[in-house]
């Protein structure tokens, strides 16, 4: 299949949402959102590198995991992408793409750094970062400007805080509950809450696909939804099982991304820009961890990944775990004497948070996890010392050991310290509580 003239990218990156869209079975409705995976295609299994927002956004635009691309913890907390790691917009740079930035990023505190050559300075809001989009586009349209651009929108929602002025929440009683999560008060709440801010970014999304159409660009424009990380919930956001880990990803282009097909193949975030660079023609980049699926989408080679890995070191706390997700099984190795289940502290502090304190903070986790996912979907049942897994268990630590050695992850080497601004934070958490 020939490739589009120079196609356009404009890509729609929202915090913390997993699945929680009615396409994927979120129980709200999302219909601007589902249109456009209606229209185009969406990702079943399309996991993140880490269950936090720096990292995992820092592995989408440099398709390196977090420990090689040195985005190991939050960009404003002192972490940043190591010297000499080049990000997506300096490679579109240089296929003589017109690269824009819209709304939020939290790759680096220097977002000069990340290449973009323009830097628009609108708000994250979805209220904002959608007109802002939209007025974009009629402008290039009305130039008629030669070159391709490629459009970062992002958008702040759904981060915490949850109860925000301005948004339409839910009737916490008549929302659909989160399956890995027990039917409380304020987990209700919650998702009411979060179920408003989602309607903003539908709404964010009907704008810009309502500026694309009436201007002509949809034709020649691929429009990408996505997300960091998932939901910022208890068991979600900061671990690895699979509410942290799943994320939402929607193509669209007209005559080639569309149909409403579906993908099930296992996916990291990691292979987002190689594919994207694949797709615009520009020449593949040399060691890194991800790896184009555009043969998935237009038909072309593809060889089906094996496994993803994922993991986390530094959030507000240091977490260190390391893991490796199969279409059929998950296995994490956890580093040191950490809470059943670690809640990072916007988690910690919002309604869910206080209701599962409790279950979590009164015990230690294992130092492995095994589940299988087909049997266990939810992950409730730990096999790891189950006798009938153990050959299986050793196949997969091995695995991520290996993977580790030949990363270089420096969590071989002891414990990884904190930035000073990290260390500064810890010490006036530990004074205030």
């Amino acid at each position: 299949m020939s490739r589009p003239e120079r196609p356009n990218v404009l890509q729609i990156i929202c915090h913390d949402i997993g699945h929680h869209v009615g396409c994927l079975g979120g129980g709200l409705s999302t219909p601007c959102i589902d249109a456009l995976a209606a229209d185009g295609v969406l990702f079943d299994t399309y996991c993140c590198s880490a269950a936090q927002c720096s990292p995992s956004r820092g592995s989408i635009m440099t398709g390196l995991y977090p420990h090689r691309n040195g985005l190991i913890g939050l960009a404003h907390i002192g972490w940043e992408l190591n010297d000499g790691v080049r990000c997506l917009p300096q490679y579109l740079n240089d296929a003589d793409y017109d690269t824009h930035l819209f709304g939020q990023q939290h790759e680096s505190s220097h977002p000069e750094r990340l290449g973009y050559r323009e830097i628009h300075r609108t708000g994250g809001r979805a209220c904002e970062v959608g007109p802002a989009v939209a007025a974009f586009l009629r402008d290039h349209a009305a130039t008629r400007d030669a070159a391709p651009f490629y459009l970062n929108a992002g958008l702040v929602e759904p981060h915490r805080p949850y109860q925000q002025e301005g948004y339409r929440s839910d009737d916490p009683e008549a929302v659909t509950l989160l399956p890995w999560l027990p039917d409380r008060p304020g987990i209700r709440r919650d998702v009411a809450d979060l179920n408003g801010l989602m309607y903003a970014v539908d709404a964010a999304v009907g704008t810009i696909r309502s500026a694309l159409a009436d201007t002509g660009l949809d034709r020649t424009t691929l429009l990408i939804f996505t997300t960091d990380h998932g939901l910022a919930m208890p068991r979600a956001k900061g671990t690895c099982y699979d509410p942290g880990l799943r994320t939402v990803l929607i193509v669209r282009l007209p005559g080639r991304f569309d149909g409403g097909r579906r993908v099930g193949s296992l996916l990291t975030n990691c292979d987002f820009t190689p594919t994207l660079l694949d797709f615009v023609g520009a020449p593949p980049v040399e060691g890194l961890d991800g790896r184009s699926f555009l043969g998935l989408l237009d038909g072309g080679a593809y060889e089906p990944r094996e496994s993803v890995f994922a993991e986390m070191t530094w959030h507000d706390k240091y977490n260190p775990m390391r893991a490796l997700r199969t279409e059929r099984h998950k296995y994490i190795r956890n580093f040191g004497d950490r809470p059943l289940v670690y809640l990072p502290l916007d988690v910690y502090q919002g309604c869910a948070g206080r209701e599962m304190r409790g279950d979590y903070y009164g015990s230690l986790r294992p130092e492995e996890e095994l589940y299988d996912l087909a049997a266990d979907p939810l992950e409730s049942h730990n096999l790891a010392a189950d006798p009938a897994h153990a050959e299986l268990l050793g196949s997969l630590r091995a695995r991520v050991h290996t993977w580790m050695e030949e990363t270089d992850d420096l969590l071989l080497r002891g414990d990884v310290p904190p930035t000073p601004e990290q260390a500064r934070r810890i010490a006036e958490w530990n004074e205030d509580n």
